[in-house]
């Protein structure tokens, strides 16, 4: 046992029997008891980068730990699966709408639209359709700055009074146009479902969150005013007091600062506090955020004198497993604080994550550039057609392919999806040696119509890819050797997250083998509040059922 699991075993045994009455009024029914007409709280905790490996390799070997006590008390669904593609937007989009890319629209958080304008449009007559919808850390004010251009004093210390509302926090003038309008699209206005909490928020619910970018007010949904309390640090900002030039995921010591910062946020708005903790406005109903450590210690080659990754197959490395470590502490906190307030009975947390990473076994990781392969199919379809220009407009590469194409016919998807199977050449491995890899390290290709179908909507369809590729194991694209892991696409690992309900309204010691999906929380949220899941249109139209609860 670490010295870290040590400190958190004796924080959970200073309250003895109070730490397990925390759980153990968890009823055989648990979504019943939430129309108790109680105050009900839901805590949403997402460990981007997280596997159910990890979750059960973790509580293995830390039985005396946080998130042991968290699973061995709840309820934990072992075979969970987020959505494809696996990238961080839909992924939470998800677990808040309950649908899936098809039908909130969302496919990753930079794409194309074959119907919008480009970013800075201004007079819309006579403009070609097709833009870049790029919903990333590029849409700050100031992406360099934590605060996202808000001009905060004292940063990164004073970083929990930025806004609660990033929407200001964004340039209009990076937005994609739409055409009809010729006013920029925001996030929110963009995605094609509500969320958790829209439908809270008009019961007269509060509600808040916290996440990587001021993009992530997307799931304000499409009012734009779903989150009461919305706290956004910009991940990818300059990270002061390190290196210059890193941001807080190239450090992993500066990752659990971040992440620091959003726990405090959820202390305090478990205080009943907004989170900058200057204002009593109770408790949300709906509030939690988003973990980013376990993501940057299974990318790191290494960071702060630990080797990141994994050191067999589902076996964490030393980098990876200090970040267990932390995360359980930090959800050690939270649980205190609750206890502490009181509200152990009327809190149920949910843990999952947004995505998983890819590979788990290192000795399965190819780097493939694949810069040259997107430059040789634009050449190889130039040589066909002298007259034309680019064939990719749009890419979004990590361990999965989406391409948008700028002829969306069958002869062209065919060609890029022809020409992408025929390739081969050298990556790198683990150690940093060739590598050989064949068909564009892709297993299986949907191009045009079959992409679409895929993702059940009609061929044409504005937002979906034109070529969707779900890697071969082991397939990283990137240019350099920086990274060992990614998330994306369809392997196994970017899919089976750890799913648990744990504390108020559910039952103890229950482990669930079936197959679930993590936009199943959507609906169990609200029926935990005692709302209307079919309230969402999403789960409406997908028929998403609340996840099973024995």
């Amino acid at each position: 046992m670490t010295r870290r699991t040590l400190r958190l075993a004796a924080v959970l045994g200073s309250f003895g029997m109070l730490g397990g009455a925390f759980f153990a009024q968890a009823v055989a029914s648990p979504l019943k008891g939430a129309s108790t007409g109680k105050p009900h709280h839901v805590l949403v905790l997402s460990v981007d980068g997280m596997h159910q490996s990890d979750l059960e390799w973790y509580v293995s070997s830390h039985p005396s730990s946080a998130l042991a006590h968290l699973v061995e008390t709840g309820t934990q669904y072992t075979q969970a699966s987020t959505t494809v593609p696996s990238d961080s937007f839909p992924g939470m989009i998800a677990q808040f709408t309950g649908g899936d890319p098809g039908l909130t629209g969302v496919y990753y958080d930079d794409t194309w639209n074959a119907r919008l304008l480009p970013a800075g449009t201004t007079d819309c007559k006579g403009v070609k359709p097709g833009a870049e919808v790029d919903f990333t850390e590029d849409l700050d004010r100031n992406k360099s700055s934590i605060d996202a251009g808000e001009g905060l004093p004292g940063l990164p210390g004073s970083v929990l009074q930025m806004t609660g509302s990033p929407q200001k926090l964004i340039d209009p003038s990076k937005l994609p146009v739409d055409p009809k309008t010729c006013k920029p699209v925001y996030p929110h206005s963009y995605l094609l479902a509500n969320t958790v909490f829209e439908v809270a928020q008009n019961a007269g619910l509060r509600t808040a969150w916290s996440d990587k970018h001021a993009a992530y007010e997307i799931l304000d949904g499409p009012t734009g005013t779903g989150i009461d309390d919305l706290f956004t640090p910009e991940i990818n900002s300059d990270a002061n007091g390190y290196p210059a030039g890193s941001d807080w995921t190239t450090d992993n010591k500066a990752t659990e600062q971040y992440d620091n910062d959003k726990v405090q946020a959820v202390l305090n708005e478990i205080d009943g506090f907004n989170h900058q903790h200057t204002d009593r406005v109770g408790t949300p109903s709906i509030f939690g955020m988003d973990f980013q450590a376990v993501s940057t210690a299974q990318k790191l080659p290494s960071s702060d004198g630990l080797k990141g990754g994994y050191v067999s197959t589902n076996v964490p490395g030393p980098l990876l497993v200090k970040n267990l470590d932390f995360v359980s502490d930090e959800i050690g906190r939270m649980v205190s604080e609750l206890h502490k307030r009181h509200m152990e009975k009327t809190t149920t947390i949910i843990l999952s994550a947004k995505h998983g990473q890819s590979p788990t076994d290192p000795k399965a990781l190819t780097r493939i550039d694949d810069g040259p392969l997107l430059a040789g199919l634009n050449a190889a379809w130039k040589r066909l057609h002298p007259s034309a220009g680019n064939l990719v407009v749009h890419s979004v590469d990590d361990d999965g392919m989406l391409l948008w194409l700028s002829d969306r016919s069958p002869a062209a998807t065919d060609f890029a999806k022809s020409y992408l199977l025929a390739q081969s050449g050298k990556g790198t491995d683990i150690d940093k040696a060739p590598k050989a890899f064949t068909h564009s390290g892709l297993a299986t290709v949907y191009a045009g119509a079959a992409a679409a179908k895929y993702f059940g909507v009609k061929p044409g369809d504005a937002r979906v890819p034109d070529v969707f590729g779900i890697s071969q194991y082991g397939v990283v694209y990137t240019g350099g050797t920086g990274k060992i892991a990614e998330h994306g696409g369809a392997q196994p690992d970017d899919l089976n997250v750890p799913l648990v309900l744990s504390g108020a309204f559910t039952p103890n010691h229950v482990v669930d083998t079936a197959p679930v999906e993590t936009k199943q929380i959507a609906p169990t949220i609200l029926t935990l509040l005692g709302l209307d899941p079919s309230s969402l249109v999403a789960v409406d139209k997908e028929h998403t059922e609340d996840l099973p609860i024995r």
